[in-house]
Parts: C-alpha cells; structure tokens; sequence
C-alpha cells in the first residue's frame, strides 16, 4: 500500500516520538514528514529513515525555540506534497493532522490529544514563555487564529484515534468527532524487576508545569522521605530551589538508567492529568506500583490496590496523607509488570494494522 507518515515535529523524545517510530516499524519504507528534526535532541533511531521535513528547517534556529516558527507551521503543514500517497496516517498533537489530503487518499490520525496550548492549557503555556514582553503580548491574538485553524484542520480526518478515554473526549469536545481509542506503546521488554528496592520514591518526565512536580516537591519536603526525579525542562531552575536536601534530581537520564530507577524504588508518583501516562506504565512494567492522581489517563492504566493507588486531590496535602499510608509490601510486583503488559508496543502495532484493514476495506 501506498503510504505517507506525518508527524509534528523531532525536537525531542517523548511519548509521541514512541508512536511516530512504532508507526515506522510497521511502514518502514514510507517517507516521514515533519516539520522541524532536531538531530541533537531527536532519537537518533529516526536518521535510519527517510525523514522529509518542512520549509521551516531552512530558518536558523526553528528547532530550537518552538515559539518564534509558530504562526508558519500550519502553512509548513499544508505545504507537503501528498497527493500520490493512498493511506495518510498522522501523528498528531499539534498540527499534523492538517495536512491537505490527495482526492482519492484516506487520513487516520492518530491524535495524542488536540493541541494543550490551544485550548487545555493555554494560560499556563503563556505563563512559562520565557521571551520577552514582545511575544508574550501578540502571541494570544495569535492563537486565536491557530484555533481556528485547527478546528477546520481537524474536519480534513477521515478516521481519528484517541491514545486514551481523556484524548477520546477532548475529540469530542473541541472537534465533534467521534474516535476509537488505541492505547499508545510502551516497550515493556525494556523494564525488569528487581528483587532488591531501595528507599526512595520516584517521580519524572518533561519538568513543564501541567506535570505538578511542585506539588510532589511540597510533599516531600514536608514528609522529609527520599525522592528522586528524573528529566529536564523549562522548570528545572524552579523546582530544584524549592526542593529540599531529601529531593535528588538526576536530570537526563538514559533508558538503562531510568529502569533501574523505576525496579528499585518503593513506588512512581504520577501527580498529574496525563492524556495516557507512559512513564506511569514503564514503572508499573518494572514490577513497581504507582501512586497517582485520580484523573485522565492513570484511571485507564492504574488498577487501585492491584498495580498502584489513587488520591482524589490534586493537592500535596492529598498526596502526603497517600504516601503515609502507603505500604510497598502490598503489592506482588508480578502482577504489577502483567498487569502493564497489556500496553505493549506489539500490541499497539497489531491493533493500528487491524483498524487500517477495517478502514481501508470496501463496504
């Protein structure tokens, strides 16, 4: 079959990259269109194929600060050359979805959530712009414009798929478009369990401000118990100051790193409304339970009392009194890593090829 991959952007490594490259596994030789690939913060696992990027990889520095090539990148997105391509299948959470299909091609999208800047989160995303006063004052005039756009761009889908129940409602809220959910990858074969646990808790991921580390941080803090966290992000600085003797951050890590981290402490903290939760679901792969707030994505992926616990409160308060009670030595950490296999990435690959089969055969 003829088939053309579209993806956002390669300017870092994150759950939609693990889509993006489960999706090349199963199309190998189709072209991969992106707007921008940062070879420095991108997988390098990408080079191997034929990544076709956008006119915006010419502009100095697009790569590198997301802000400034915004107002161009629908434009970018609709300027691919698609017309020959039979299958369309977009990786989709910002603005890949508004590519401009040939008459006879069929698009699946694959939407990891509409865009968070553009309607969930928006005045959080303009509170963390580190530009100047410039930008901060004409870039709302600006997404107004974007949302518009990406209402019309998201009637331009055949099919859309939802990566969660959260994502399956936001299609619906913001596009009136029905979705089918396929749970993302997760490369289970990567994690392993340790019979030795050590005593900290861990937590980790991007360091943006939806993910609500500080309010880990003020928990912590207060409870005077071992954390670790992994990852980088705009609120590194931030948080590191707030944090306290017991709190550790090891910034970036590698993926044999991170699952010895995972195997060896008591359990993950997953504070925040995830779309889906990948990191929740590596944690739990490697036989340890995860304490997470009671909303979007950890309602789909955290069974209570089996692979983990809920609090109801987004709050260190709530999450305090969770830890306090919280006792590792109540769960089997066999049934925690069966309990994730079911989110497998060859699950994933066979589910995408038999929802292509049952759209793409003639009624």
């Amino acid at each position: 079959m003829n088939v053309a991959l579209i993806h956002d952007h390669l300017v870092q490594d994150g759950g939609a990259e693990r889509v993006a490259k489960a999706l090349l596994e199963i199309f190998p030789d189709s072209p991969f269109f992106t707007l921008l690939h940062n070879k420095k913060k991108a997988d390098p696992d990408f080079d191997k194929y034929k990544i076709k990027t956008s006119f915006l990889q010419s502009i100095p520095g697009a790569s590198r600060w997301f802000e400034w090539p915004l107002p161009l990148m629908p434009s970018a997105t609709e300027h691919y050359d698609l017309g020959k391509y039979k299958l369309l299948i977009s990786s989709c959470s910002i603005f890949s979805k508004g590519i401009i299909p040939g008459p006879g091609s069929t698009h699946i999208c694959y939407c990891h959530t509409p865009p968070r800047f553009l309607w969930t989160d928006s005045h959080n995303y303009l509170k963390e712009l580190k530009h100047g006063v410039l930008i901060k004052t004409f870039l709302p005039f600006i997404l107004t414009r974007l949302r518009q756009w990406d209402k019309i761009a998201a009637e331009r889908v055949d099919f859309f798929i939802a990566n969660s129940r959260e994502v399956q409602k936001r299609i619906k809220k913001y596009y009136n478009r029905d979705s089918e959910i396929i749970y993302p990858p997760v490369e289970t074969n990567k994690f392993h369990i340790s019979n030795n646990q050590d005593n900290y808790f861990l937590a980790g991921g991007r360091l943006v401000g939806y993910k609500r580390y500080d309010l880990v941080i003020n928990a912590f803090n207060r409870l005077n118990m071992p954390l670790v966290i992994f990852g980088t992000g705009p609120l590194e600085k931030k948080l590191r100051e707030m944090a306290k003797n017991n709190i550790k951050f090891v910034g970036r890590v590698d993926e044999k790193e991170k699952a010895n981290f995972y195997s060896h402490c008591q359990a993950f903290i997953n504070p925040q409304l995830e779309d889906f939760g990948i990191t929740a679901v590596e944690a739990m792969a490697s036989g340890r339970p995860v304490i997470a707030f009671k909303a979007g994505g950890a309602l789909e992926t955290v069974a209570e009392g089996k692979s983990g616990t809920l609090f109801e409160e987004q709050t260190w308060e709530d999450l305090a009194d969770k830890i306090l009670r919280f006792k590792a030595q109540d769960y089997n950490p066999e049934i925690i890593r069966a309990h994730a296999l079911q989110f497998d990435k060859e699950i994933f690959k066979q589910k995408i090829k038999q929802f292509i089969v049952e759209k793409m055969t003639p009624r």
